[in-house]
């Protein structure tokens, strides 16, 4: 009786780690597939480095090396969040990994039982 209990605990338990990884999984490729957008607008940027401009440079710096630098900071955002995505798709192919042997050993001990 306490064996069986045990079993189907074991069972249970594997059984929503192995959904909650899949779930993970869905919403990791959801990034990578469509990452989230970069929210700081172009404007916003030109205006922060416009007011907090270097003390020892005596002129601003030009629209198109302001363009590049917006344009270089929007890509390595999106780089990091790939690799985020990734890091996390990889953490949550764990959770299925680990778990689902465990799950399919104690099924088929409840199978051969009953």
């Amino acid at each position: 009786m306490i064996k069986s209990i045990f079993y189907y605990l074991v069972i249970f338990s594997t059984l929503m780690m192995t959904i909650g990884g899949s779930v993970s999984v869905f919403v990791a490729v959801a990034d990578l597939v469509s990452p989230p957008p970069y929210y700081q607008s172009y404007e916003s940027y030109r205006e922060m480095v416009l007011s907090g401009k270097d003390a020892n440079a005596e002129t601003p710096p030009s629209e198109e090396l302001i363009r590049q630098r917006y344009d270089r900071l929007v890509q390595e955002e999106q780089q990091q969040t790939r690799a985020r995505a990734v890091n996390r798709l990889i953490k949550s192919l764990g959770w299925i990994v680990i778990p689902l042997p465990v799950f399919i050993y104690f099924q088929r001990r409840v199978k051969a039982q009953g």
